[in-house]
């Protein structure tokens, strides 16, 4: 694991960069609401995800600074907008990284960070090959949804009532490129015995299935 700065606000963004041999893409996290790079969630999907054989950058999308205010205001973890132009940003950092650049990316969002993940997944079809919603609030996408390509899963738990419906609603909006699932007995942070291995189990097979796919030109 190499961590990393990534240049996209002024002082940078601070990102856990692991690859392993051969790897088939990376994966690059968005995380939820209030949560950070150290989400113990993220990271326990990341290692299954490495274990899979594809990369992942973990990497707080606030800066220091930024953080200790949300955590008073709680304004910026719901600002989509600002947050998807930093993964987006974060996307062409990776791009002209040399280590990562030549890997297919896709992108894992978690509560708020689905959303943003997928108005960046909008703006970056070229770079993004696809993208998978943990009890994610897909629909703050708004507009954006229309403009998303990239084969997206999206994973709620089956215990977890009214993000399912919103989910069935983005599914609708999304199209054939969506599909949803529904993990049994999960609540909403996946915190029931084996559901998270679920999730991790899951996204791992529908990336390494669309990250192998070649990107345009």
């Amino acid at each position: 694991m190499r961590e990393v700065s990534v240049p996209v606000v002024e002082g940078g963004l601070v990102g856990d960069v692991s690859v392993p041999s051969g790897a088939l893409g990376v994966v690059l996290f968005a995380h939820g609401s209030g949560s950070s790079r150290h989400s113990p969630r993220n990271v326990a999907v990341a290692r299954a995800l490495t274990a899979r054989g594809l990369g992942t950058m973990l990497v707080d999308l606030l800066t220091v600074d930024e953080e200790v205010r949300d955590e008073v205001t709680a304004e910026l973890r719901f600002d989509i907008g600002m947050l998807a132009e930093r993964l987006a940003g974060i996307v062409d950092w990776m791009t002209a990284d040399a280590e990562l650049g030549r890997l297919p990316i896709g992108l894992f969002g978690a509560s708020t960070g689905a959303a943003a993940a997928l108005v960046a997944a909008a703006t970056r079809p070229e770079r993004v090959g696809a993208v998978v919603s943990r009890g994610g609030r897909p629909d703050l996408a708004g507009s954006s949804l229309t403009a998303v390509r990239a084969p997206t899963l999206l994973l709620v738990g089956g215990l977890d009532e009214q993000v399912i419906t919103l989910n069935e609603q983005v599914r609708d909006d999304l199209g054939e490129v969506a599909e949803l699932r529904i993990v049994p007995g999960a609540t909403h942070l996946f915190e029931e015995p084996g559901t998270l291995e679920q999730v991790a189990d899951q996204a791992g097979t529908w990336f390494a299935t669309h990250l192998r796919q070649p990107h345009p030109a």
